[in-house]
């Protein structure tokens, strides 16, 4: 039975890659250095995969940036702004960061700068950045101009593929992979340009059976080629496109294995099953309930790669169970069988053996990307009937442990989820009545200006934090430490003059790992990095018990701020979607559960807080439209359970506890019905970039309660002029009555300096100083 995969991670088993790129961003480390690294990065990823038993290598699933620019580059799609003769890798980093080494000052403040920013006007932005599918990983948006000529431009990709022949000595080894063309077009923004993304497809077309073309020449057999929109509710025009496309590249010499990952084929079962080409891989984990539809319609002469190892999370394969569902496959097809995971194991750690720290029974029940390789090759000797029995049962062993676990299983926290139902969600009173109260205890003026809770964290703060972690700070000088950096962020907010003040977070080293320590069901990797995208690598924690808070997370350091002003102080809690949303989840219950389990440790901080006199409360869920399922269909019961552990979360508070959210990264126009079912009196959220147009989302629906749309962008050292920010609270004002506005940046301002910070949001004060003269002449006249 062949075995492969459809992607392995490229950042390094100790980020390697990372440190390379942002070394040569620096300047600190040439081209040539970068290069050596990733070619050490791919042979290494490649023997591995050999060691493990694999019968096919992935080519071209390693990336200096990302996959879906490596496409854009080797199609020649390349903004206008970036276009040089010859290429270079310069271009593709320019393409997504907006800057190279070898650009001068200007240019490498650029960034993900909005193209109407004044900002961008000095230098050339950088592409747009979008989580690709539901996953936590972001592509580079590739843009089509008016002139876009599809051509091959970036060769990497031959080079690689001879690089991979020259490991292995057979051609027939390597599988080079490729984002599909109809995925491709489907994922691509025209910029500039009326036409219609599929009148390009024919011209792509081209370019795709040329690249096919090459790699025959090279000996290449199969080609990889991913579809993963095939997952979603096409339109009939895009499901005609998946025809016209492989009927048009079924004519190039080599085997096509078209992938499909993340969800069930759903529609497009049969469109799928009648395309023509060699083989279909088939994610049987997230499309397990169609995965017996699949097997029964697809054409027995094709090969089927199945996807029964999970590659976007993190636990060991029950393996006799994935064998057992994988004999009608083996009966049906036979030797055109294979065995792959889910998807690319991208989206999980490299290497388990490196976690020493790990708790010995909970890493016994983990597997990462090398675990998974191993995995592959068991299931695969397992259904070709030459089981390793000893390795079998050792798995079992794992599996049955898992189950029975008491780390992982809590009596307690499951007896209070069994009372669920007895706990009323609604707030003790409807907005429109507790505001009444809320407006007369807090006294606020119009367009009340605060800031989203983090500040700007300096060197000293993270060194303060990381001595102590070390045990090299004692835990009375750790505090006494973060007590002067709250005191000194709330004395800069007086100056400023902010109404309603935050203590800076400076405890805090990320907004989920900060909570998650601190949670029972809750573990952490020393090496468990993924690629988010570029060199940004996160560690998601594990979600592997049933969660429950054994003491107060922030109250101290709320109830401490509060003490040294007169001003109303915010608690800062990361909200139970977004914690989940931002971890791996353990699987052997719903995620809903595991949601309410967190919201009900949440709930418990949130009636401390104010217990302790902290009177409003900001519950940030990031993440919520992140959550949504790929399939429309399936938003209306991911949002019921979602907006209720919200609503679980708060329902506790007295009418005069005002509670807050943010959210960011949001298109708010197909979920707005349920924000405003989360009835946060309260909600602040990132429209700046977007010139408020987010805020288009509310002249349909009439919001009921306050709104605080972002006025400056905090991704980008520019600081916004009063003017600047008085024209988009005017707008603002255009949608939302003024009662209900207030006046916030985008984000946190953690990652920001203060030279930038303190001017920006003193600007922004006098903004909303400015509008409170105009606006209130106005409601007296009314």
């Amino acid at each position: 039975m062949t075995t492969h995969i459809l992607g392995y991670p490229r950042i390094g088993a100790k980020r390697e890659l990372k440190f390379a790129l942002e070394a040569y961003w620096k300047g600190e480390s040439s081209e040539q250095r970068l290069y050596e690294v990733a070619q050490h990065l791919r042979q290494t990823h490649w023997q591995t995969q050999l060691d493990a038993g694999m019968d096919l290598l992935p080519v071209n699933d390693f990336a200096y940036y990302d996959q879906v620019l490596n496409m854009s580059t080797l199609l020649g799609v390349i903004p206008k702004r970036f276009r040089q003769t010859p290429y270079t890798l310069d271009v593709a980093f320019r393409m997504a960061r907006g800057r190279a080494p070898s650009d001068d000052m200007v240019n490498c403040c650029a960034g993900h700068a909005d193209p109407s920013s004044e900002q961008a006007s000095k230098a050339d932005y950088a592409g747009a950045m979008k989580k690709w599918f539901d996953t936590n990983y972001h592509y580079i948006v590739p843009e089509l101009d008016e002139d876009t000529e599809f051509k091959i431009t970036d060769t990497r990709l031959f080079e690689e593929v001879t690089e991979a022949i020259q490991l292995t000595g057979k051609a027939k080894n390597i599988k080079p992979v490729l984002v599909g063309p109809v995925t491709y077009l489907y994922l691509a923004e025209n910029k500039g340009t009326a036409i219609p993304k599929l009148n390009r497809l024919p011209a792509l077309l081209e370019v795709y059976s040329q690249i096919l073309q090459r790699l025959a020449e090279q000996g290449i057999e199969w080609v990889q080629i991913d579809e993963p929109i095939l997952v979603l509710d096409l339109s009939d025009d895009w499901q005609t496109a998946f025809k016209d496309a492989y009927e048009s590249l079924t004519e190039t010499p080599v085997n096509i294995l078209l992938a499909t990952y993340f969800e069930t084929l759903g529609n497009n079962l049969d469109l799928t099953c009648h395309l023509p080409v060699a083989g279909l891989h088939y994610d049987g984990l997230r499309g397990a309930h169609q995965l017996k539809d699949v097997i029964a319609n697809y054409p027995a002469d094709k090969v089927l790669s199945l996807g029964v190892v999970d590659g976007r999370n993190i636990w060991k394969t029950d393996l006799t169970d994935a064998a057992r569902q994988l004999e009608p496959a083996k009966t049906k097809f036979g030797d055109r069988l294979w065995l792959a995971p889910s998807c690319s194991l991208l989206h999980v750690p490299v290497n388990l053996e490196a976690e020493v720290n790990l708790n010995p029974e909970l890493k016994n029940y983990l597997a990462f990307a090398k675990q998974k390789l191993a995995e592959i090759k068991l299931l695969a000797d397992a259904v070709d009937g030459k089981a390793n029995e000893e390795a079998l049962q050792i798995n079992r062993q794992a599996i049955e442990e898992k189950a029975a676990s008491t780390l992982i299983h809590d009596a307690k926290v499951q007896a209070r989820i069994a009372t669920l139902d007895s706990i009323a969600l609604d707030r003790a009173t409807a907005y429109a009545e507790r505001t009444k109260g809320q407006k007369a205890k807090f006294q606020l003026p119009l367009f009340p200006t605060t800031t989203i809770g983090s500040f700007p964290q300096t060197q000293a703060i993270r060194q303060a934090r990381r001595q102590f972690k070390q045990g090299e700070l004692s835990e009375t000088h750790y505090i006494a430490a973060m007590q002067a950096e709250i005191h000194e962020v709330i004395e800069r907010q007086e100056r400023i003059g902010l109404d309603v003040f935050v203590h800076g977070e400076p405890e805090r080293n990320d907004m989920v790992e900060y909570f998650g320590e601190q949670l029972d069901g809750y573990a952490f990797t020393q090496f468990g990095w993924v690629q988010s995208y570029g060199s940004r690598c996160v560690k998601p924690p594990i979600i592997y018990g049933d969660v429950s808070r054994p003491k107060a997370m922030t109250v101290s350091w709320s109830q401490y701020a509060q003490s040294q002003t007169d001003k109303i102080m915010k608690g800062m809690l990361t909200g139970a979607v977004t914690m989940l949303q931002w971890s791996f989840v353990r699987n052997d219950q719903p995620r809903e559960t595991t949601c309410n389990q967190i919201a009900l440790a949440l709930r418990d901080e949130v009636l401390d807080l104010e217990a302790a006199g902290i009177e409003m409360i900001q519950i940030d869920e990031a993440a919520l439209r992140e959550g949504l399922p790929l399939k429309q269909s399936d938003w209306a019961d991911y949002l019921r359970w979602a907006v209720n552990s919200f609503r679980l979360t708060t329902s506790g508070v007295k009418d005069t506890t005002q509670i807050h959210t943010h959210m960011c990264y949001s298109e708010f126009n197909d979920i707005i019905d349920a924000v405003a079912k989360m009835d946060a009196d309260v909600i602040t959220i990132e429209t700046s970039k977007s010139q408020m147009k987010l805020l288009d989302a509310f002249v349909d629906f009439d919001y009921p309660n306050e709104i605080g749309p972002g006025v400056y962008d905090i991704h980008s050292p520019n600081i916004p002029t009063v003017e600047q920010m008085v024209n988009l609270i005017q707008k603002a004002a255009e949608n939302i009555p003024v009662e209900r506005l207030w006046v916030n940046p985008d984000c946190g301002l953690k990652t920001r300096g203060w030279s930038e910070t303190e001017p920006a949001l003193t600007h922004m004060v006098d903004a909303a100083k400015v509008l409170r003269k105009q606006f209130e002449k106005q409601i007296k006249r009314a």
